[in-house]
């Protein structure tokens, strides 16, 4: 199949209609499809990003196991937007990040109905210094273990859209046209966004399939050490003292975490391979930022906008899975039963109704769902789903700073939850509890999940980190076991991942002959 020949949609007449004649926008999407059934989402990644810098892969699978429908990919971001301490950008960064995307007024259409372009990172928990200063400790300086920039924004004009609903593939690039032009520009323009679509079906069409030597894997070292930055001893005293804050009635809840900190020769994206395995979730992703690499499975939702809808979805309550159908089924039960889980997931439920409801029209605000046990392969959570529309003169960024972070990472009241956990960490969160997710080119749209079950690789290391919500009867042994089943899921795929690639190394050695 030669990828110059593939049709592009929609044609030049459309889109010149829709630009200049209905005046409906300047930025529309273009595309050119092949058939996905030879075709996976990991090798259209290394396909694409194989001699990128900057790459991510975004896909999804629902309550544990059914396949979400889209799954995206792109490399190359024709910006980079980057923001922290010594970064081109200092402060809020939804300030810099609508600047950038304000330029775009996107027109959807029908043949497409979902993400095209737009911005995709993380943003650190850190930010919420900006977003509510009060935050900021005043009276001490907090660590920076990983030195990682408080948010990373790549920005992607043209991505691959796998959808696996009907078995296509799109390449997509889009048609914008800036406000300088003129109707006599648009044929150029469109033409030059179908050939970056058509550039990117030739990689996709490649005749060679990739294989191992694809991802430059070093030589892998088995047992390398593993450390946390508090130990058991540490996080129980976090838990103790939040205890006494909260008899004191300083707090309701708050949410400490403790982080590890593993030495590996690992790929990162070897470790998404395994993850997306092991722990197949809501949202699993891979963002090749440069200097540091991200690999999550979360199964958590921060923010959602759809057509000026925003969801929330809140996790409160853990067990771990049951070794049989019927233990599953009684830890489930136990779950929903549990006095003290429930107490924590209304209390939590209520933050987010609270978030929401300061962004969206107060009589649009309900709880879709409440308390709902969801599966996932190593932990089953309790779970509601939020939801309202926005209100006139607020925008998606507006919301994300409302619900940023998410109280099942921080605690209520938020803003006093997250002092005292800071004043108890003393260390910079970085990309755990932040956000992870795509704001797109439509100004009414975007998806992040908190950024939990999320691993970051840098410099020879990778970190994970857990936290669990206290209340006034929690138990510290019990708090700390649940920190550690829920890193259980990315623990376990970084150690079959390291096994089995030191394997298929030892295989590959040539054989003495003595």
């Amino acid at each position: 199949m030669d990828s110059q020949t593939l049709p592009a949609t929609p044609s030049l007449a459309t889109v010149t209609d829709i630009i200049v004649n209905q005046k409906r926008g300047n930025c529309v999407p273009v595309f050119v499809q092949l058939p996905a059934d030879l075709l996976t989402p990991v090798m259209a990644y290394l396909r694409l990003a194989k001699d990128s810098k900057y790459s991510f892969i975004l896909e999804s699978v629902i309550a544990g196991e059914n396949v979400g429908r889209y799954s995206f990919i792109g490399a190359d971001p024709f910006k980079i937007v980057r923001s922290g301490p010594g970064q081109d950008i200092e402060g809020d960064p939804m300030t810099a990040l609508q600047k950038e995307l304000q330029l775009y007024k996107y027109v959807k259409i029908p043949e497409i109905p979902t993400f095209t372009g737009g911005a995709i990172g993380y943003v650190a928990y850190d930010c919420i210094q900006h977003f509510e200063p009060k935050t900021k400790p005043t009276d001490f300086t907090l660590a920076d273990p990983l030195g990682i920039p408080e948010s990373v924004m790549m920005l992607c004009d043209t991505i691959i859209v796998f959808d696996h609903l009907y078995q296509s593939v799109k390449a997509v690039s889009h048609v914008f046209a800036p406000p300088t032009s003129t109707a006599s520009d648009i044929p150029f323009i469109y033409t030059t966004a179908v050939s970056k679509a058509r550039r990117v079906a030739k990689l996709l069409l490649a005749s060679s399939t990739p294989g191992m030597n694809s991802i430059p894997q070093v030589p892998i070292a088995m047992d390398l050490p593993t450390v946390s930055n508090v130990g058991r001893d540490g996080y129980k005293a976090f838990v103790t003292n939040l205890k006494e804050r909260i008899v004191a009635g300083d707090i309701i809840q708050a949410v400490p975490s403790q982080r590890l900190r593993k030495e590996t020769t690992l790929h990162p994206f070897n470790a998404y391979r395994q993850l997306r395995q092991v722990n197949p979730s809501p949202y699993m992703f891979y963002l090749d930022c440069g200097d540091l690499q991200l690999v999550g499975a979360s199964p958590e939702t921060l923010c959602k906008v759809e057509g000026n809808a925003v969801y929330n979805h809140a996790i409160a309550g853990t067990v771990r899975r049951g070794k049989t159908v019927e233990e599953d089924a009684e830890l489930g039960n136990q779950l929903l039963t549990s006095a003290k889980d429930r107490a924590e997931h209304i209390m939590l439920v209520d933050l987010a109704r609270n978030d929401v409801n300061r962004v969206c029209q107060p009589a649009t605000v309900k709880v879709d769902e409440l308390m709902k046990l969801e599966r996932f392969s190593h932990v089953i959570h309790m779970t509601s789903l939020v939801s309202g529309k926005l209100r006139e003169g607020k925008t998606r960024f507006d919301a994300f700073r409302s619900i940023f972070p998410a109280g099942t990472v921080s605690g209520a009241p938020k803003i006093k939850a997250i002092e005292l956990v800071y004043g108890l960490e003393r260390e910079r969160r970085g990309v755990y509890a932040g956000a992870v997710g795509r704001f797109d080119f439509a100004e009414d749209e975007m998806d992040v999940c908190i950024a939990i079950r999320t691993m970051v690789f840098k410099d020879g290391a990778v970190y994970f980190q857990a936290g669990g919500g206290i209340v006034f009867d929690s138990d510290e042994e019990e708090e700390y076991i649940e920190t550690l089943n829920k890193l259980q899921g990315n623990v376990r795929a970084i150690e079959q991942a390291e096994r089995y690639h030191l394997m298929m190394q030892t295989a590959s050695k040539p054989k003495t002959i003595v």
